[in-house]
Protein backbone atom coordinates (compact mmCIF):
# COMPACT_ATOMS: atom_id res chain seq x y z
CA UNK A 1 0.00 0.00 0.00
CA UNK A 2 1.33 3.58 -1.15
CA UNK A 3 1.58 6.15 1.64
CA UNK A 4 -1.30 8.08 -0.63
CA UNK A 5 -3.69 5.12 -0.31
CA UNK A 6 -2.99 4.78 3.69
CA UNK A 7 -3.61 8.85 3.92
CA UNK A 8 -7.01 8.69 1.55
CA UNK A 9 -10.22 9.49 3.10
CA UNK A 10 -12.30 6.25 3.27
CA UNK A 11 -15.06 5.89 0.84
CA UNK A 12 -18.41 7.43 2.30
CA UNK A 13 -21.55 4.95 1.87
CA UNK A 14 -25.04 5.01 2.76
CA UNK A 15 -26.87 2.35 4.47
CA UNK A 16 -26.79 -0.38 2.24
CA UNK A 17 -23.42 -0.06 1.43
CA UNK A 18 -23.74 2.04 -1.79
CA UNK A 19 -20.97 4.18 -2.01
CA UNK A 20 -21.71 8.21 -2.09
CA UNK A 21 -20.92 11.10 -4.07
CA UNK A 22 -19.17 14.13 -2.45
CA UNK A 23 -20.48 17.20 -4.71
CA UNK A 24 -18.45 20.74 -3.75
CA UNK A 25 -20.31 23.53 -2.91
CA UNK A 26 -19.96 26.33 -5.62
CA UNK A 27 -19.01 29.62 -4.60
CA UNK A 28 -22.44 31.05 -6.36
CA UNK A 29 -24.64 28.22 -4.21
CA UNK A 30 -22.75 28.70 -1.12
CA UNK A 31 -23.73 32.28 -0.57
CA UNK A 32 -27.48 33.67 -1.00
CA UNK A 33 -28.18 36.18 -3.42
CA UNK A 34 -27.41 39.80 -2.67
CA UNK A 35 -30.61 41.98 -3.01
CA UNK A 36 -29.94 45.66 -4.62
CA UNK A 37 -30.86 48.02 -2.69
CA UNK A 38 -34.35 50.09 -3.71
CA UNK A 39 -32.19 53.24 -3.55
CA UNK A 40 -29.49 51.85 -5.78
CA UNK A 41 -31.80 50.49 -8.30
CA UNK A 42 -33.69 53.97 -8.90
CA UNK A 43 -30.10 55.48 -9.35
CA UNK A 44 -29.38 52.53 -12.09
CA UNK A 45 -32.14 53.35 -14.10
CA UNK A 46 -31.51 56.85 -13.66
CA UNK A 47 -28.08 56.54 -15.17
CA UNK A 48 -29.95 54.88 -17.95
CA UNK A 49 -31.81 57.82 -18.93
CA UNK A 50 -30.21 59.46 -21.69
CA UNK A 51 -28.31 62.63 -20.42
CA UNK A 52 -30.43 65.11 -22.95
CA UNK A 53 -33.46 63.87 -20.95
CA UNK A 54 -31.74 63.47 -17.67
CA UNK A 55 -30.71 67.33 -17.03
CA UNK A 56 -34.54 68.61 -18.22
CA UNK A 57 -36.10 66.67 -16.50
CA UNK A 58 -33.88 67.14 -13.11
CA UNK A 59 -34.35 70.35 -13.74
CA UNK A 60 -37.88 70.26 -14.05
CA UNK A 61 -37.74 68.26 -10.65
CA UNK A 62 -35.78 70.70 -8.60
CA UNK A 63 -38.04 73.59 -9.72
CA UNK A 64 -40.88 71.53 -8.30
CA UNK A 65 -39.34 70.99 -5.17
CA UNK A 66 -38.76 74.24 -4.89
CA UNK A 67 -42.62 75.52 -4.88
CA UNK A 68 -43.17 72.54 -2.35
CA UNK A 69 -40.53 73.74 -0.09
CA UNK A 70 -42.86 77.45 -0.38
CA UNK A 71 -45.84 75.63 1.33
CA UNK A 72 -44.16 74.76 4.10
CA UNK A 73 -44.21 77.87 5.44
CA UNK A 74 -44.27 79.61 8.79
CA UNK A 75 -45.17 83.19 8.83
CA UNK A 76 -43.18 84.70 11.73
CA UNK A 77 -45.17 87.96 11.98
CA UNK A 78 -42.60 90.60 13.27
CA UNK A 79 -41.07 90.34 10.16
CA UNK A 80 -42.78 90.34 6.48
CA UNK A 81 -40.30 87.31 5.63
CA UNK A 82 -42.03 83.64 5.91
CA UNK A 83 -39.60 80.79 7.23
CA UNK A 84 -39.54 77.98 4.45
CA UNK A 85 -37.91 75.14 2.66
CA UNK A 86 -37.16 76.46 -0.42
CA UNK A 87 -33.54 77.33 0.76
CA UNK A 88 -33.34 73.89 1.18
CA UNK A 89 -33.38 72.74 -2.58
CA UNK A 90 -31.71 76.02 -3.32
CA UNK A 91 -28.91 74.44 -2.39
CA UNK A 92 -29.27 70.77 -3.15
CA UNK A 93 -30.06 71.83 -7.09
CA UNK A 94 -26.71 73.76 -7.39
CA UNK A 95 -24.99 70.66 -5.45
CA UNK A 96 -26.79 67.92 -7.12
CA UNK A 97 -27.35 69.31 -10.68
CA UNK A 98 -24.11 71.89 -10.94
CA UNK A 99 -24.08 75.23 -11.62
CA UNK A 100 -25.84 75.61 -14.92
CA UNK A 101 -28.77 73.35 -14.28
CA UNK A 102 -29.23 74.12 -10.89
CA UNK A 103 -29.39 78.12 -11.81
CA UNK A 104 -31.70 77.03 -14.71
CA UNK A 105 -34.04 74.66 -11.99
CA UNK A 106 -34.48 78.09 -9.94
CA UNK A 107 -35.08 80.23 -12.99
CA UNK A 108 -38.00 78.03 -14.25
CA UNK A 109 -38.95 78.66 -10.67
CA UNK A 110 -39.04 82.13 -11.13
CA UNK A 111 -40.85 82.09 -14.25
CA UNK A 112 -43.39 79.51 -13.11
CA UNK A 113 -44.29 82.05 -9.95
CA UNK A 114 -44.29 84.67 -12.72
CA UNK A 115 -46.35 83.27 -15.01
CA UNK A 116 -49.23 83.43 -12.49
CA UNK A 117 -49.12 79.72 -10.97
CA UNK A 118 -49.17 79.89 -7.27
CA UNK A 119 -45.68 78.40 -6.46
CA UNK A 120 -44.36 81.44 -3.72
CA UNK A 121 -44.09 81.49 -0.44
CA UNK A 122 -48.24 80.67 1.13
CA UNK A 123 -49.84 79.94 -2.60
CA UNK A 124 -48.08 83.48 -3.54
CA UNK A 125 -47.67 83.93 -7.62
CA UNK A 126 -47.14 87.07 -9.89
CA UNK A 127 -44.50 89.95 -10.67
CA UNK A 128 -46.48 91.77 -7.78
CA UNK A 129 -44.85 89.03 -5.35
CA UNK A 130 -41.34 89.23 -6.87
CA UNK A 131 -41.11 92.82 -6.01
CA UNK A 132 -42.54 92.65 -2.83
CA UNK A 133 -40.58 92.88 0.65
CA UNK A 134 -39.74 88.93 0.02
CA UNK A 135 -38.74 89.56 -3.94
CA UNK A 136 -34.88 89.59 -2.76
CA UNK A 137 -35.03 86.18 -1.36
CA UNK A 138 -36.20 84.54 -4.54
CA UNK A 139 -34.44 86.54 -7.03
CA UNK A 140 -31.04 85.66 -5.23
CA UNK A 141 -31.83 81.64 -5.51
CA UNK A 142 -30.76 81.51 -9.58
CA UNK A 143 -27.76 83.15 -8.02
CA UNK A 144 -27.55 80.47 -4.51
CA UNK A 145 -27.57 77.79 -6.77
CA UNK A 146 -24.76 78.95 -9.47
CA UNK A 147 -22.42 79.83 -6.52
CA UNK A 148 -22.98 76.44 -5.10
CA UNK A 149 -22.56 74.33 -8.02
CA UNK A 150 -19.65 76.20 -8.79
CA UNK A 151 -17.76 76.07 -5.75
CA UNK A 152 -18.63 72.24 -4.46
CA UNK A 153 -17.19 71.54 -8.39
CA UNK A 154 -18.03 67.96 -9.63
CA UNK A 155 -16.11 66.19 -7.19
CA UNK A 156 -18.14 67.82 -4.30
CA UNK A 157 -15.36 67.27 -1.61
CA UNK A 158 -16.28 67.84 1.84
CA UNK A 159 -14.73 71.17 2.50
CA UNK A 160 -15.95 72.39 -1.07
CA UNK A 161 -19.36 71.08 -0.30
CA UNK A 162 -19.45 72.92 3.02
CA UNK A 163 -18.33 76.30 1.98
CA UNK A 164 -20.73 76.34 -1.03
CA UNK A 165 -23.26 76.03 1.30
CA UNK A 166 -22.31 78.85 3.71
CA UNK A 167 -21.44 80.90 0.29
CA UNK A 168 -24.61 79.93 -0.93
CA UNK A 169 -26.73 80.66 2.00
CA UNK A 170 -25.02 84.12 2.64
CA UNK A 171 -26.08 85.44 -0.99
CA UNK A 172 -29.48 84.36 0.01
CA UNK A 173 -29.37 86.27 3.18
CA UNK A 174 -27.24 88.89 1.43
CA UNK A 175 -29.62 89.65 -1.55
CA UNK A 176 -32.95 89.45 0.49
CA UNK A 177 -32.03 91.77 3.29
CA UNK A 178 -30.69 93.89 0.53
CA UNK A 179 -33.94 94.19 -1.20
CA UNK A 180 -36.09 94.18 1.74
CA UNK A 181 -34.13 97.30 3.05
CA UNK A 182 -35.11 99.67 0.38
CA UNK A 183 -39.13 99.33 1.42
CA UNK A 184 -37.91 99.03 4.83
CA UNK A 185 -37.15 101.98 7.24
CA UNK A 186 -35.04 100.97 9.82
CA UNK A 187 -31.52 100.83 11.04
CA UNK A 188 -29.02 98.18 9.36
CA UNK A 189 -29.37 96.59 12.90
CA UNK A 190 -33.23 96.34 12.48
CA UNK A 191 -33.26 95.44 8.78
CA UNK A 192 -30.60 92.17 10.27
CA UNK A 193 -33.11 91.12 12.69
CA UNK A 194 -35.77 91.39 10.24
CA UNK A 195 -34.45 89.56 7.67
CA UNK A 196 -31.08 87.59 8.66
CA UNK A 197 -31.41 87.06 12.71
CA UNK A 198 -34.37 84.58 13.12
CA UNK A 199 -33.33 82.59 10.11
CA UNK A 200 -30.01 81.55 11.11
CA UNK A 201 -30.59 78.27 12.76
CA UNK A 202 -33.27 77.41 10.29
CA UNK A 203 -30.34 77.84 7.58
CA UNK A 204 -27.88 75.64 9.51
CA UNK A 205 -30.04 72.88 9.49
CA UNK A 206 -30.67 73.29 6.16
CA UNK A 207 -27.40 73.63 5.09
CA UNK A 208 -26.40 70.35 7.05
CA UNK A 209 -29.19 68.41 5.69
CA UNK A 210 -28.37 69.56 2.43
CA UNK A 211 -24.33 68.28 2.98
CA UNK A 212 -25.84 65.16 4.27
CA UNK A 213 -27.52 64.67 1.22
CA UNK A 214 -25.13 65.28 -1.39
CA UNK A 215 -22.90 63.03 0.53
CA UNK A 216 -25.15 60.57 0.51
CA UNK A 217 -25.76 60.60 -3.68
CA UNK A 218 -21.92 61.60 -4.26
CA UNK A 219 -21.22 58.42 -2.63
CA UNK A 220 -23.89 55.93 -4.36
CA UNK A 221 -22.92 58.00 -7.83
CA UNK A 222 -19.19 56.41 -7.18
CA UNK A 223 -21.03 52.89 -6.14
CA UNK A 224 -23.05 52.71 -9.50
Amino acid sequence: MTDSEANAEPARSDATGRPLTVVAASPSLARPPSLASPSSVVAHRLAEIPHHIRVPVAVFLFSVLTALGAYAAIPLGFTPVPMTLQTLFVLLAGAVLGPVAGASSQLLYLGLGLMGMPVFAMGGAGLAWVFGPTGGYLMSFPMAALLVGWIAGRECTRIRTAIALVVGTGAIFALGASWLSVGMDGTGAEIFASAVQPFLPGAAVKAAIAFIVIRQVLARGRGR
